[in-house]
């Protein structure tokens, strides 16, 4: 790295990515970026050993653009996916393709320059475009101004702007940057899928009770969208974020990456109901095509199927099937129910809601014995009350009621991905049977590939039984489908972690915190990351923060020991199992796993695994029980559960 800087302003720092069989390819991107005046800094520069790693981490949180080369090789490689993943987050990657090769899912919603017929001159129009989009992330407009001059450069274009091929990256193109537009489909012929935001529905009722409706509507229409292969549908929490924060339809748009809007409002008048569609074009602010329609209720999951052709018409893409979507009700009362037990269980407020949703799912089910869609969600709300408020005694009646649930959704409608969902997370978290769970997580993963909260589960499921790279693809493309969820990236977090890759687990995590401050188990998940890095006082400043008790408590207890505090580690060990009991069993077998107590740590696992305890679907992949994992009767302890 260049140690001259100008004395008028700072120089701009560029951390550079790559595979290290691309590294002559990165030594002449290097000598070209430092000929323009910029700071480069990469791997070549720092000797290998104990402080390559710290190296690397702090000059990539202190660059003001991660230029990311993407290649056959790099692709493949989890440093430079790291790496690229710590730029997405602070919003300053520059995405580069050495040899015309796509980059993995997860960074395909950015324009990509192509270096692919760069002869390595210097003053080429491909590095003048790599400097327009480091100016574009904030990394202003060059270092000191050493080396050859540069042509004028255009005003900085935001990163919004490149994000799903808008008019930001033709004005790129126009200005001499040889742009890849991935969602266009213009390498190797391609025809990636259009993008589509489903805003809520406007409930012009002027009863607010009758908000469960439009919201319901409003899902159900998005799940018929994402039936659609040509369609990319972007998942709810996203939607409705950048709706309430944005009124301007082309700002909505760019702050979800997507071409188009589905903007509607439900006008209820007894058993007959007023929906009123309008498709915007996302660049343009104008509305592609509009339609009212009157319906009865009873009609209404034909509605969502009407509707979903109706967009797709609009957009030029074929739909494969007329046919509604499956699991669904005729039943008005039954689709009450439903739609109420939805919205109370989507608040996930507390053990009032989350039960009295219980209660509306299992009305459902009674209105309507066939109704696979409430057998499906009466069997998540089983589980959630089971893993969330119930005392080790309730827990074995409540799971199997979730799996019979499940089982009768599966029936009903064997192609209801919510059904599968439902069925493979009963057996996982209530029978505790890792091989028996797969083939429905597999099933509900390829019925649903166009659904977030699908891909986040089965992502879950693929950490905690082993299988990374499955978990990695998946949990990337949740985040790509609900780029505004905190859900989705506190997950992103969680497989980096399960993965021990800890410091790639830390910036999904913090955004995670920054879309929702309480959000739950992110601030544990960033204190167990950095505890295993060794940096035991900001962690246990993040164990402080976590609102979850179980979290809260076990992280102290173990942070405190390693800090040399045994005396204030007991007492957070001796409060956990006051103030939860048994229902922390497999907490306590991590505290006395990391304080080397193996035999007592196994004997508590043991005895979760005796009441069922659900901490034990985390066994195979958990850090902090990896001092047991040479023990046998872990082992058995492993194959009991058809880990494997």
């Amino acid at each position: 790295m260049s140690d001259e800087s100008s004395t008028t302003a700072k120089s701009t720092t560029v951390f550079l990515s790559y595979s290290h069989a691309d590294e002559a390819k990165a030594r002449q991107l290097a000598a070209a970026l430092q000929a323009s005046g910029y700071e480069v800094w990469w791997d070549a520069l720092i000797q290998g050993g104990a402080t390559y790693a710290r190296s690397i981490a702090s000059a990539l949180e202190a660059a003001d653009a991660v230029v990311v080369m993407w290649s056959l090789h790099s692709v493949e490689s989890d440093w430079v996916r790291d790496e690229a993943g710590q730029g997405r987050e602070r919003r300053r990657l520059v995405p580069l393709s050495v040899d015309g090769t796509p980059p993995p899912l997860g960074f395909r919603q950015y324009q990509v320059i192509d270096l692919s017929r760069w002869n390595g001159r210097k003053g080429a129009a491909e590095i003048h475009a790599v400097e327009r989009a480091i100016a574009s992330v904030g990394g202003g407009g060059g270092g000191g101004g050493s080396g050859e001059v540069s042509a004028p450069r255009p005003a900085a274009v935001s990163r919004r702007a490149l994000i799903m091929g808008g008019t930001g990256a033709a004005a790129l193109v126009a200005a001499g940057g040889a742009f890849l537009a991935w969602d266009k489909g213009l390498i190797g012929g391609g025809s990636a899928p259009l993008t589509i935001a489903v805003l809520p529905f406007r409930n012009l009722s002027g009863d607010k009770t009758q908000d469960y409706f439009s919201d319901g509507l409003t899902e159900q229409v998005r799940t018929a969208l994402t039936r659609i292969n040509a369609l990319q549908v972007l998942a709810a929490t996203s939607s409705k974020r950048a709706s309430e924060n944005q009124a301007d339809p082309k700002a909505i748009a760019a702050e979800l990456g997507v071409s188009y809007l589905l903007n509607g409002s439900v006008q209820r008048s007894g058993e007959t109901a007023r929906i009123a569609i309008d498709l915007t074009d996302g660049h343009t602010g104008f509305t592609q095509w509009s339609q009212s329609v009157d319906r009865k209720v009873s009609d209404i999951f034909a509605v969502e199927s009407e509707i979903a052709r109706f967009v797709a018409k609009a957009m030029s893409v074929r739909v494969a099937t007329s046919k509604p979507a499956p699991g669904g009700t005729t039943n008005v009362a039954a689709y009450e129910h439903y739609l109420r037990g939805r919205a109370l269980y989507d608040l996930a407020k507390d053990e009032v809601t989350d039960r009295a949703a219980l209660a509306d799912f299992e009305l459902a089910t009674a209105a309507d014995p066939t109704f696979a869609l409430a057998f499906a969600a009466l069997s998540r709300s089983l589980a959630s009350v089971a893993s969330a408020y119930a005392n080790v005694s309730q827990l074995k009646t409540l799971y199997s009621q979730s799996i019979a649930a499940a089982c009768r959704a599966v029936e009903l409608a064997p192609g209801l991905a919510d059904g599968q969902l439902a069925l493979g997370y009963a057996i996982f978290a209530g029978e505790l049977n890792v091989a028996a769970a797969w083939p429905s997580y597999a099933k509900a993963y390829r019925l649903g590939y166009g659904n977030a909260d699908i891909a986040l589960f089965y992502a879950l499921y693929c950490s905690r039984t082993g299988r990374a790279a499955e978990a990695r693809q998946a949990v990337d493309r949740s985040v790509l489908l609900d780029p505004l969820n905190p859900r989705a990236f506190r997950a992103q977090g969680s497989v980096a972690y399960a993965a021990r890759r800890y410091a790639a687990a830390l910036a999904p995590l913090r955004r995670a915190i920054e879309l929702n401050p309480k959000i739950t188990n992110a601030h544990g998940l960033i204190g167990s990351s950095l505890m295993q890095m060794g940096k035991l006082t900001e962690a246990r400043k993040h164990f402080e923060a976590e609102p979850q008790p179980f979290s809260h408590l076990s992280g102290l207890a173990i942070v405190d020991w390693r800090l040399g505090d045994r005396a204030s580690a007991r007492q957070w060990f001796d409060k956990l199992v006051a103030d939860v009991g048994d229902s922390a069993l497999y907490q306590q077998a991590e505290i006395l796993a990391q304080w080397g107590m193996s035999d007592e740590a196994i004997a508590r696992l043991e005895r979760a695994r005796q009441v069922g305890d659900s901490g034990l679907i985390y066994l195979a992949t958990d850090p902090l029980l990896d001092p047991l994992r040479r023990q046998p009767k872990f082992a058995l302890l492993l194959k009991s559960l058809n880990f494997g």
